[in-house]
């Protein structure tokens, strides 16, 4: 059977997103075109490898003579957006292995994210049975990678000896012999 296939070739928007405290949060991947969204939940680190890749292959296009494409070096101010989620949040399905890539002929970074194989197949023998494929500019994706950065880094505290999460009462920090240590 094919797969369903939520396809945005460009979207209008493309963001990554949190519900709930930090913490506690939930992290999405949403895109819209229109009226029609679809969000994937990730996890927190997903979206921050997503962020680092696109951000490095934007900047290795940024270098290469074979680039005919303008790669902004920073987000452009006019796309900068940093409107909460489109509500209601119904994630499509739990996002496991994302792909990257450049399509040079439509000058599009093109990310998909498939869900989380959880039947006992191997991966190389399952056909994915949804499909979260998003096709933006080089600006829009370096709007993404912005805003996926301010996501990821507006939660918890790290502990500045052992850079785990700091609860509002604290943690045992593993560099201070177990130590409770506040967050500043």
């Amino acid at each position: 059977m094919a797969p369903i296939v939520h396809s945005f070739d460009p979207p209008d928007r493309f963001v990554a997103g949190t519900v709930g405290e930090p913490g506690q949060r939930e992290f999405f991947l949403q895109a819209r075109e229109g009226r029609r969204v679809a969000s994937v939940s990730v996890e927190k680190q997903q979206v921050a490898v997503l962020a680092s890749r696109i951000d490095d292959l934007l900047d290795d296009l940024m270098g290469s003579v074979e680039t005919d494409a303008v790669i902004p070096a920073m987000a452009p101010r006019d796309l900068v957006d940093n409107d909460p989620l489109e509500l209601p949040i119904t994630a499509e399905f739990r996002g496991g292995t994302m792909t990257l890539s450049w399509d040079a002929g439509d000058e599009r970074v093109v990310i998909e994210v498939f869900p989380i194989d959880e039947s006992d197949e191997p991966l190389d023998d399952a056909d994915p049975s949804e499909i979260f494929l998003v096709r933006m500019t080089a600006a829009m994706a370096r709007v993404f990678v912005q805003r996926a950065e301010s996501v990821v880094s507006s939660g918890r505290p790290q502990c500045p000896f052992c850079g785990g999460p700091v609860d509002p009462q604290g943690h045992l920090c593993v560099r201070a012999n177990g130590f409770r240590r506040r967050s500043l």
